[in-house]
C-alpha cells in the first residue's frame, strides 16, 4: 500500500468520526441517552451504522467520547493564572463565537445522565474541577474556599442558562446580544459571585 492511498482513507475515517460525534452530541444531549439509539445517530450523521462499533465500540462509547469532548473544551476555556476578567472575556467570546449554536449540545451532555458509570464519573469531574479551577483563580484566604466554591458553581450554572437561552430559546435581548453587550454583565456576575474579599450580603 502506498502513502498516497493512507492519507486519503484517514481523512475520512477522521472525518466520519467527526460526524458522528457531532450527531451524538446533538442527539444524546436533546434526547437524552436512555432514548438515543444508534441508528438515530448513523441516520443523522449519513453513514452505516456499523461504523459507530467500528469507531467507538458501542453507544456507550461513543456517548464517552462526546462527552470527553465536552469536558475538554470546558477545561481548555480556564488556565491558572487568568484573571476573572480574562475568563469572562473567554466566556463570552465562546457565547458569540460563530459556532456557539452548538454549544448548548456539549454543555447539557454534562447534565444529562446515562447510567454508565465511567460516563458519569467524567461528568461529576469535570463540572467539579472546573469550579475548583474558576475558585483558585478568584483567589482568597482559604477558610473563604467553600462560599469561592459555591459562586463558581453558581457562575457553571449561570453559564449554561446563558448558553441554551441564546441558542434555543433566542429570547431577546440575550438572544441576539453581541460580544460588547455581554462582556461587561458577566465579568460583573464572576465578581460578585467570585471576588476574595466580598462579604455575605445581610
Amino acid at each position: 500500500m502506498s502513502g498516497t492511498e493512507v492519507a486519503p482513507r484517514r481523512r475520512d475515517a477522521d472525518g466520519t468520526r467527526q460526524l458522528l460525534l457531532a450527531a451524538g452530541r446533538r442527539r444524546f444531549a436533546t434526547d437524552g441517552y436512555a432514548a438515543t439509539t444508534v441508528r438515530n445517530i448513523a441516520d443523522d450523521a449519513g453513514v452505516n451504522v456499523a461504523l459507530i462499533s467500528r469507531y467507538f465500540s458501542s453507544k456507550e462509547g461513543l456517548f464517552e467520547a462526546c462527552l470527553t469532548g465536552a469536558a475538554d473544551e470546558l477545561e481548555r476555556s480556564l488556565e491558572r493564572d487568568a484573571t476573572l476578567g480574562e475568563v469572562a472575556d473567554r466566556i463570552v467570546r465562546q457565547l458569540t463565537a460563530p459556532d456557539a449554536v452548538d454549544r448548548p449540545n456539549q454543555l447539557l451532555l454534562l447534565v444529562r445522565t446515562s447510567g454508565d458509570e465511567r460516563a458519569e464519573l467524567i461528568r461529576t469531574r469535570t463540572l467539579r474541577s472546573f469550579a475548583e479551577r474558576l475558585a483558585a483563580i478568584a483567589g482568597g484566604p482559604p477558610e473563604d474556599h467553600e462560599r469561592r466554591l459555591l459562586g463558581a458553581q453558581l457562575v457553571v450554572a449561570a453559564g449554561f442558562g446563558i448558553s441554551i437561552t441564546r441558542s434555543w430559546m433566542g429570547v431577546d435581548p440575550l438572544g441576539s446580544a453581541g460580544y460588547d453587550e455581554l462582556v461587561g454583565p458577566v465579568h460583573d456576575l464572576l465578581v460578585a459571585l467570585l471576588r476574595p474579599d466580598q462579604s455575605p450580603a445581610r
